[in-house]
C-alpha cells in the first residue's frame, strides 16, 4: 500500500516521535512538532503513538491511495477534502482505492498531520523515521515530499474489526488554536546577565511570532529586553547576549542583540555561542508548536517543581485522551 504524491505542498515531510540519544553529537530529536495532535491521529486510525504520520506546513498534498485506507487528519484546523468534498477533521476516514485526499486553506495554526492505518513505512535512521531537513536524514530519501512520490504504507498492527468504535476525537480533547498564548517557561542559565528591566520585559511584555519560524525555532517580535553590560570573556562575540560556546536544550529561548527572542524547537542546533535566558517547559513546546505568525504570547515563569507537574498533567491528558478512542478495543 503506498500514497502517490500528486502535489507536495509547501512542506510536507516524514514524522514520528523523534530520535532521542544524539544530541551530544549535533543530531536533534527531530519529529511532530505538536506531538499531541499526532499521537491522537495515530489513535483515531488504530495506530500505537510511535507510528510516523505526514506532518503539513500551510499548505498541505494533495495525494491519492493505491488501496483502500484508515487515515485521519489532525492539528491545526483546515479543510479536509475526499475526491473535493469536504470531510471532517479530528475524524477516522475510510479511503477507497484511488481516492485523493487534498486540502483547503489552513485557518489557524501552522501545521497539520495525516495519520494512516499501519503508519507511514520509510526505513528507521538511529532509531527513528522522523526527517531532519538541515542533516537530510530519516523521511522520505532526507528530504521533504515532491511531487511524483510513493509513499510506502505499513502493515495495521490490528485489523478492521479491532479500529475503535470511537471515530472522532471528543471536544475535550482538541488542541486550542488561538491568536493569544501564555508560555511558561523556567529562568536561567543566563537571565542574570539580564538587567531588572530587561527581565521585567521579558515576563511582562508581549511577544508576537514573526513569519521567521520552522523547525529549527521561532522568532519573536516584541518590546526587547536590555543586557547587563561586561567586558567579554575570550571567546564571545562583542555583544552582551553573546557567550563562550554552550548547550542549547530543546526549547531554549535567545535574545541575540536584546531585540528579538527565538525559542529553539525540534530541529534546533545543540549548541552555540547566544545566552539562553530562559526554556519554555517540554509540556508548552507542542502550545509553541501550533502558533501562528501574529500569535501574540506572554512567558510566565514557573519553577521547576512546577515544570515537573505540568509534564505529568500532560502525561495524564494524553492517557486519558488514548482510552477516550482505544478503549472499545
Amino acid at each position: 500500500m503506498a500514497f502517490e504524491i500528486t502535489s507536495p505542498g509547501l512542506a510536507t515531510t516524514v514524522q514520528d516521535q523523534g530520535r532521542s540519544g544524539y544530541y551530544n553529537v549535533g543530531i536533534p530529536q527531530s519529529g511532530s512538532m505538536d506531538q499531541y495532535s499526532a499521537e491522537i491521529g495515530n489513535a483515531l486510525v488504530g495506530n500505537t503513538p510511535k507510528e510516523a504520520v505526514l506532518e503539513c506546513t500551510y499548505l498541505g498534498p494533495v495525494l491519492v491511495t493505491d488501496h483502500d485506507a484508515v487515515v485521519a487528519v489532525t492539528g491545526a484546523p483546515v479543510e479536509v477534502k475526499v475526491n473535493g468534498e469536504t470531510r471532517p477533521q479530528w475524524t477516522r476516514l475510510l479511503l477507497k482505492a484511488g481516492d485523493e485526499l487534498s486540502f483547503g486553506v489552513i485557518q489557524g495554526g501552522t501545521r497539520y498531520y495525516i495519520a494512516v492505518r499501519g503508519g507511514i513505512d520509510v526505513p528507521e535512521v538511529l532509531g527513528s523515521r522522523s526527517t531532519y531537513l538541515l542533516g537530510a536524514i530519516g523521511g522520505f530519501q532526507g528530504r521533504k515530499l515532491q511531487t511524483g512520490d510513493v509513499v510506502p504504507v505499513g502493515s495495521p498492527c490490528t485489523t478492521a474489526d479491532e479500529l475503535p468504535d470511537v471515530d472522532s476525537v471528543p471536544e475535550a480533547f482538541r488542541p486550542a488554536f488561538a491568536k493569544e498564548q501564555s508560555v511558561r517557561i523556567v529562568l536561567g542559565l543566563y537571565d542574570h546577565r539580564l538587567t531588572d528591566a530587561g527581565l521585567k520585559s521579558l515576563l511582562t511584555g508581549e511577544w508576537k511570532v514573526t513569519p521567521v519560524a520552522d523547525r529549527m525555532g521561532l522568532r519573536y517580535s516584541g518590546p526587547g529586553v536590555e543586557w547587563k553590560e561586561r567586558e567579554q570573556p575570550f571567546g564571545a562575540g562583542s555583544d552582551p547576549s553573546n557567550i563562550v560556546d554552550a548547550g542549547y536544550a530543546v526549547g531554549s529561548i535567545q535574545i541575540p542583540g536584546g531585540t528579538q527572542p527565538i525559542i529553539l524547537h525540534r530541529d534546533a542546533v545543540s549548541g552555540g555561542g547566544y545566552a539562553m535566558v530562559a526554556t519554555v517547559i517540554s509540556a508548552d513546546m507542542d502550545l509553541v508548536a501550533r502558533a501562528a505568525p501574529g500569535t501574540a504570547t506572554r512567558f510566565i515563569a514557573i519553577s521547576q517543581d512546577e515544570a515537573l507537574v505540568a509534564r505529568k498533567e500532560l502525561v495524564e491528558l494524553k492517557t486519558k485522551a488514548w482510552e477516550a478512542l482505544r478503549a472499545s478495543r
